[in-house]
């Protein structure tokens, strides 16, 4: 990454609308030398133009979920079953005690329970020696998260990690609102 590189990134950092014509003036290139710039940061896969939103606006919960599994088996698991969940942010591996942190996201504080406590947790699956689940109360510097939104109200009858909401207690009991691409979700995503 040279300065021409680090300069159209930060500036598409601070507002990702910013035109070719603005980053060109900024950067002292025309709006073609840019342009070719973008691109090639793009092809190679060094960037990525996208929209991430704030929770806090829509209010949504986020938390942080901590997990130490048995094996790498069980973690090639895990990550599989959860790959189109679109309450699942992110998830990063790690080298230390937890080998996996995850960032998750719920409509409401029951919901955020049940995806804590209940068969479609990320704490579910049986090979994880210890978790911990952390709700953030605030976030700093930036708000914003790449949130799937683009995985949502897909209108499937189970949700991808194989969990039928339907027949769960905390569903029907109202306190939880389901999952986001299944035909029984009641909630704001």
């Amino acid at each position: 990454m040279d300065e021409v590189d680090r300069k159209i990134i930060s500036r598409l950092q601070t507002d990702g609308r910013t035109t070719l014509e603005e980053l060109a003036k900024y950067v002292g290139f025309t709006s073609m030398g840019v342009k070719r710039r973008l691109q090639r940061l793009i092809q190679k896969g060094a960037i990525k133009v996208s929209a991430l939103m704030n929770p806090l606006f829509f209010k949504l919960f986020p938390a942080v979920v901590l997990l130490e599994m048995e094996s790498a088996e069980v973690m090639q698991k895990l990550l599989e079953r959860f790959k189109e969940c679109p309450r699942v942010i992110q998830i990063f591996k790690t080298i230390g005690g937890y080998n996996l942190i995850a960032l998750v996201i719920a409509e409401n504080q029951d919901t955020l329970e049940s995806i804590s406590i209940e068969k479609c947790s990320l704490r579910s699956i049986s090979g994880i020696r210890r978790s911990e689940f952390y709700p953030i109360g605030e976030i700093h510097f930036t708000p914003f998260l790449p949130i799937r939104e683009y995985l949502t109200h897909k209108g499937k009858e189970k949700a991808p990690c194989n969990v039928d909401c339907k027949p769960c207690t905390r569903y029907i009991n109202n306190k939880c609102v389901g999952c986001p691409t299944t035909i029984h979700y009641k909630g704001t995503l």
